[in-house]
């Protein structure tokens, strides 16, 4: 393997990842079967390299430092049991991480370090293949693909259709819900090879380590796992994007279009009638997979363009939906006419300014110059992701209350509360980072 100011160069797995992409499009529709000779040391050793190493150990209790203490032996060990069959997928430890400012909680599989490493090389293997496969209506969790772009396309979508109907799909705990012996089956169609079929196999039916005790559930993909996302993806690709694209548009009255990210899907539908009739048989396609769509989440919703002007109180305008944390609603641009704009989705709103408020109360006797430097971080990841064009008003409301509730944790220091006086010295010296869209429709392409 070549290297780079000392380091592994990744060209050669590159090559090689190449070299599957081509077979797989020119074995379009057929099992590739010759596929785990590409795992070799080289390419373990890329495995490892493209693994975080700060994450939380699992059920082992190993760390990437103590791995990488003896790395080359423990990679060649890990390759060797891998190929042979001796590889034993151990139960991915559950922990339970808070949300929507600390009131509930949701769990987190963690999988152990070199699990991990061995997860990441088979995707490896994988996102080549499917790459081919996969339709442009899906972002998720794709090489080069973004939430923004999916936004970007969904943007565009009903702009060029004056809006029409949307249903917003909701599916109940998808990754725990996904029917192993399905997917297995899918996979079978482009993956004919033994080695990874069986390592599959094994994450799947690893168990979960919980309070102390290990259970197996039936369903769902591998628990934090590596390859649990595109292994979501390709039986979401298969369930809803090829059924829409096949089946579905071919028999439909007018134009419809589909943009997913992960689970989250949206479907846009220029005539009611053609939505209403989907929408009938939507939750007996997913069914047929094991999957449950939310009733009351999963819905349609008229967004026609209006065509005059809409009056407070008034319910016969359109409606709004929501989709990768934006609601997305009708209203005049600065030239008078009708486009489609988005701002933060309030349960989003509230739940990063709970975050950053809990943040605030644990940390509020830390030094004003530490507190400024991570509060100035979280501001600009929160504008990295909600910077986008029209969302300016949401942007200005969120960072004035996270002045005001930093203003709130400075006083509980003190004996007394903090003035606005006071407060605005200390903005002059520490001052938080203006609330700057970044993601300007006009400058961001839909696609990569």
């Amino acid at each position: 393997m070549g290297k780079t100011n000392g380091r592994l160069s990744p060209s050669n797995v590159s090559t090689k990842q190449h070299r599957i992409a081509t077979l797989a499009k020119q074995m379009s529709g057929k099992a590739l079967t010759t596929l785990a000779h590409h795992i070799d040391l080289e390419w373990i050793k890329e495995a490892h390299r493209r693994t975080r190493k700060d994450a939380a150990p699992g059920v082992d209790g190993q760390t990437s430092e103590a791995y990488a203490a003896n790395l080359d032996a423990n990679l060649q060990s890990l390759l060797d049991r891998a190929k042979s069959g001796r590889y034993r997928a151990p139960p991915v430890r559950r922990v339970h991480l808070p949300k929507d400012g600390g009131k509930s909680t949701r769990p987190i599989g963690v999988p152990t370090f070199e699990d991990k490493i061995l997860q990441r090389a088979v995707t490896m293997v994988l996102e080549p293949i499917y790459e081919q496969a996969f339709l442009d209506c899906s972002y998720g969790f794709r090489p080069g693909r973004s939430a923004h772009q999916a936004l970007a396309t969904l943007w565009q979508g009903l702009m060029d259709m004056g809006g029409g109907w949307v249903i917003e799909i909701d599916i109940r705990s998808y990754f725990d819900s996904v029917n192993r012996t399905q997917l297995q089956d899918i996979l079978r169609q482009r993956v004919g090879d033994g080695v990874l079929l069986r390592l599959i196999g094994k994450w799947l039916n690893a168990g979960v380590l919980e309070n102390g005790c290990v259970y197996h559930p039936e369903a769902g993909t591998p628990q934090g796992g590596v390859a649990s996302p595109l292994l979501a993806n390709i039986y979401l690709h298969e369930v809803l994007d090829v059924w829409f694209e096949q089946v579905v548009k071919p028999r439909l009255k007018g134009r419809a279009f589909l943009v997913r990210y992960a689970d989250d899907a949206t479907l846009v539908f220029e005539r009611e009638e053609d939505a209403r009739r989907v929408m009938d048989v939507l939750p007996k396609r997913f069914e047929r997979f094991g999957l449950t769509l939310h009733p009351e989440k999963t819905r349609m919703v008229p967004f026609r363009r209006p065509t005059r002007s809409l009056k407070r109180g008034r319910n016969d305008g359109p409606g709004t939906f929501d989709i990768l944390g934006f609601t997305h609603y009708w209203a005049r641009s600065r030239k008078g006419g009708w486009v489609v704009k988005r701002k933060t989705a309030s349960s989003r709103f509230s739940r990063a300014l709970g975050s950053i408020s809990e943040w605030m109360r644990e940390h509020m006797h830390d030094p004003i110059k530490e507190q400024h430097t991570a509060l100035s971080a979280k501001l600009r990841g929160h504008f990295s992701y909600y910077g986008i064009t029209g969302n300016a008003r949401a942007l200005s409301s969120f960072r004035y209350w996270v002045v005001l509730r930093w203003r709130h944790w400075l006083g509980r220091r003190g004996s007394r509360p903090l003035n606005w006086e006071r407060m605005d010295r200390i903005l002059e010296i520490f001052s938080l980072p203006p609330p700057v869209p970044v993601h300007s429709v006009l400058r961001n392409p839909a696609k990569p």
